[in-house]
């Protein structure tokens, strides 16, 4: 039986205590179905003692060895063959070294199980047509980065009328085009169109800075919406509180907090965590989170860790438990208010070197 199937496409996102069987059943399969097809991430397992008969409840899922992040961008590991793959993407490479990610058609099948069900949820889609502020690159051909493909996934959320793009290709390079994005929103507050804007929180911010800084502001439609995901990344230094990001956005644009919802997601963990309206990440039925320690020990409520992301989702690739660079700290649900249950994540920032070395030594040195 495909118990990912069935989880994919549970109605009720957030009802982890009713789905912990059918998860630990799924995470099970997709184990065996890698260590079968993929002869390293067998390997791994072997030498990190692990079976799959380990685990036999929700509480033993810990016990999955997480692989980090860094050892992706190291090694690319399959469970399917190349010609199976209906996609491919990179991460951004901004630490210099890109990890590159495929699907194949099982993978792509439970993720649309996924972007349906998380999108419905959270109100994201909308029949009434909009016009579109893509804070990142314009698609090309040559540019295989999975958070421009998934900005761009992204216009498809209400049907676009127009799409704007803070970098544009011009066929062989990609140039700045703030000039671009001013007149394209004045056009679009005159269309009385809603406006949606997609893309990282920095480029959000630089935008916002220069509208202000120009003098100008807007009125645009209510239902306008900003979508902001991928962190800050190497603007880190600059990173702005939200309640001030959304001043600014208030100010820049008349969208206030309301309509501002953030996405978190990594390449190698391809599921969409949207913030409730309290802007925390609860976990959905689709996936766990485990805060670790260095020594990759689970910790407790409230006790900042390394982000380790565990889905059943991909069978292309042996992504089931992954431990990004990520700091983080885990707490229950009922603290949020929003009347989600399902426990939520708090990013604190990026892990040190040292760290993600610590956590990384043990992985990277199977393949070598």
């Amino acid at each position: 039986m495909n118990y990912g199937r069935k989880l994919f496409y549970q109605k009720k996102i957030y009802d982890l205590e009713k789905t912990n069987d059918l998860f630990v059943k799924s995470v099970l399969e997709n184990v065996r179905h890698h260590q079968i097809n993929c002869p390293e991430y067998a390997e791994i397992l072997l030498r990190r003692k692990f079976s799959p008969d380990d685990i036999v409840s929700i509480n033993d899922i810990y016990k999955i060895p997480p692989i980090p992040t860094l050892f992706f961008k190291n090694h690319t590991l399959y469970s399917s063959s190349r010609q199976h793959l209906l996609f491919k993407s990179t991460t951004s490479g901004t630490s210099g070294k890109v990890s590159e990610m495929g699907l194949d058609w099982p993978s792509v099948w439970l993720g649309l199980g996924m972007i349906t069900g998380t999108f419905f949820t959270h109100r994201l889609t909308s029949l009434y047509p909009a016009n579109y502020i893509v804070m990142g690159y314009q698609p090309a051909k040559r540019n295989k980065m999975g958070a421009v493909k998934s900005a761009y996934a992204a216009t498809f959320t209400a049907p676009a009328m127009h799409r704007e793009y803070a970098l544009k290709d011009t066929g062989t390079e990609y140039i700045l085009n703030i000039e671009g994005i001013k007149h394209a929103l004045i056009r679009y507050e005159k269309s009385g169109l809603p406006v949606r804007f997609i893309g990282f929180p920095a480029y959000f911010m630089f935008l916002m800075k220069e509208l202000i800084d120009s003098g100008v502001k807007l009125k645009l439609h209510p239902k306008s919406l900003v979508i902001l995901g991928g962190g800050w990344k190497q603007f880190l230094s600059e990173q702005m509180d939200k309640p001030a990001l959304y001043d600014m956005s208030k100010e820049a644009l008349g969208i206030g907090k309301d309509r501002i919802r953030e996405m978190f997601g990594v390449v190698e963990h391809p599921i969409a965590y949207f913030d409730c309206p309290n802007h925390h990440f609860h976990v959905p039925v689709y996936s766990r989170v485990i805060i670790r320690d260095t020594d990759l020990r689970p910790v407790e409520y409230g006790v900042p860790g390394m982000l380790n992301l565990l889905t059943p989702m991909i069978t292309s690739m042996p992504f089931t438990s992954v431990m990004t660079d990520d700091l983080a700290v885990m707490h229950p649900g009922e603290e949020c208010g929003c009347g989600i249950n399902s426990p939520y994540f708090e990013i604190l920032g990026r892990v040190g070197l040292a760290d993600i070395k610590t956590c990384a030594a043990g992985a990277s040195e199977l393949l070598v």
